[in-house]
Parts: C-alpha cells; structure tokens; sequence
C-alpha cells in the first residue's frame, strides 16, 4: 500500500464558465491531519468532490491510496461528510445509520453494536430513536460525521463539519477527530474556522481562484511572526526607536485610543520578547493598559494571502 493517502495530479476542472480548478497538485501522507482553507468560491468544494470521486475531472488525476477515486477500493477507504448533510425528517437517526450500515455491507449484528458506539461518540446517544424533524443543525451535522465514520474508514474528508456547531460541540468534535487522528486515520478538513484547523492540522493549503497558493506544515506558519497591540498612555516617540535599537522590531501608532492614550501595534519573532517590550515601555515612563494579540498567526497566514489577491484583483 502507498504512503500516500490521498493524491491529486494536475486536477483540472472546466465548468466552461473559468470556475472550477487549475492544475491542482497535493499529496497528503497516511495519518496525516491536512487542512484546506479558501475563501467562498475558490473551489474547495470541487476538488474535495473530485477527490471522493463525485465528480470526474476535466484533466489529471486523483488517487485514494493508489485508487482511482471513486473506484470500489477507493470508496471501500474512506467516509465523507458533506458541508449540507439531510436526509428526510421522518426517519430516526438510528434508521440513517442502518441505511449507511447497509451501503457499507456490514454485518447487521456488528452494525447495530456500531450504530450506538457512533451515536455516543458524537454526542446523542439520547437521540438515536427521534426522528429527524426534532433535529437541530448541529445534530444533524453530529449524524453526518456519524455516518462519515461508520465504515471505519481509512480517511475522513470533512466539509465544514462543526460550522453549525455551538462552542462546547466544536470542542468537542475536534476532540473526536484528535482521537481519530491518534488512531492513524488520515483527516481531510475543509473548513473556513481557522482556529480548528490551527489546532487539529498538520499542514494546511490556502485555494483560491481554483488555485493552490500556499502549503506549509502549521507548525512553520505558526512560528512566523506575531501580532500585538498594546493600549498605552504618556506616548514618546523614543519608544518605538528603543524597540527598534534592542529588538529590531518596528513599533507603529495606529490610532487614539482616549484623550491620552493609544495603541501601539508590533509583530515579534517569538511572543516571549512582549515581557521585554513591556518592561521598556514602562522604563521610558509610559503606562501600560492592555497586551494581547490581535489575531491567531494562522488567521494572520490566511488574510495576508488573501489581502494581497484582492490588491491585484485576482480574487473573485
């Protein structure tokens, strides 16, 4: 068996309107967390489609451990969740599962043991006998990664899978997939929450305009340089050069924050050097009100990208 989980050569995809996809290239390793972000409309979705085997592409080629996708051996490996997961609102949660137990060719005593392991896992075991009208969005999309796992599958492609999901649900899904990931299964997420990505992915591509624009592995992005703003009264134009003399960090004004008070934004190599600038604020004689953040880097990775297409007016 092949290294590689999923593979995608020179994927095309002309919808005769210029949409679609532009020779797109990935290889995603077995056991490996692998995150897909975009703007709506880049193509996320076509080649996430094209992948599973939904749809043929225009040219090239895409592969599940060697399989064709959408081949019996290729579909025999993996589940998916789609972004819109329905089914009609009469049937019980446990009735969908028996019916994607079937599809999966397991068992039926072995489904049914299964059918309640999943529904536990994901969190409404209480709910597999209600049908599916009484059914929030997040349940229903707690049935669908349900569904997406049933045939205990090598890879699970995920197309937004906690985007109905509260809070404490997003936690727990992403503790769910950790689990799974653990396990040597190899996760495919297609998500516009950057902060699960960060926290789940191994690596990450950004599409846009049906084109692959970066990929990196998530610990390289997030050891790029990170945003601060720092809320501060008694303002001397000697701060910024002190920085700048010991760190080599440029400090920018941004804006008033009160009558004598404003914001100074910086980025730094490696947040342990805020404790150093702080103290140098402080020493020249400003006052301090608020430290933090602005943004995750990987929020920072995904804007700048995107920031920098709407500036030469690549994106649509």
């Amino acid at each position: 068996m092949t290294a590689h989980a999923i593979e995608a050569i020179q994927l095309n995809k002309d919808y005769g309107d210029g949409r679609g996809c532009r020779d797109v290239t990935l290889t995603i390793r077995k056991g490996e967390a692998f995150g897909f972000l975009g703007p709506n409309g880049a193509g996320k979705s076509t080649i996430v489609k094209m992948l599973t085997g939904l749809i043929k592409p225009t040219s090239g080629k895409a592969q599940i451990f060697g399989y064709a996708s959408g081949s019996m051996e290729a579909n025999r490996k993996l589940g998916y969740l789609p972004e819109l997961f329905r089914y009609p609102d009469w049937l019980t949660g446990e009735e969908v599962l028996a019916f994607h137990a079937k599809l999966c060719e397991l068992d039926r005593t072995a489904a049914k043991q299964r059918i309640y392991l999943l529904l536990d896992e994901v969190g409404i075991g209480s709910r597999g006998r209600d049908r599916l009208k009484g059914y929030s969005k997040g349940m229903q999309q707690r049935l669908g990664l349900a569904c997406a796992l049933l045939g205990n599958p090598d890879i699970v492609f995920l197309d937004e899978p906690a985007s109905a999901l509260d809070p404490v649900g997003r936690h727990e899904v992403r503790e769910l997939l950790a689990r799974l990931r653990s396990q040597g299964k190899t996760i495919f997420l297609n998500s516009h929450l950057l902060e699960d990505v960060e926290l789940l992915c191994d690596r990450v591509a950004l599409l846009n305009n049906g084109q692959v624009l970066k990929e990196g592995k998530v610990s390289e992005v997030l050891r790029s340089k990170s945003s601060w703003r720092i809320r501060v009264s008694g303002y001397t134009p000697l701060a910024p050069e002190r920085i700048r003399q010991l760190l080599e960090v440029n400090v920018r004004v941004s804006d008033q924050a009160g009558e004598d008070e404003v914001w100074l934004e910086l980025e730094l190599e490696d947040d342990e050097q805020i404790g150093l600038v702080n103290y140098i604020l402080i020493e020249l004689g400003l006052t301090l009100y608020e430290v933090g953040k602005t943004t995750s880097r990987l929020d920072e990775w995904f804007f700048e990208a995107v920031s920098g297409l709407e500036h030469r007016g690549e994106r649509r």
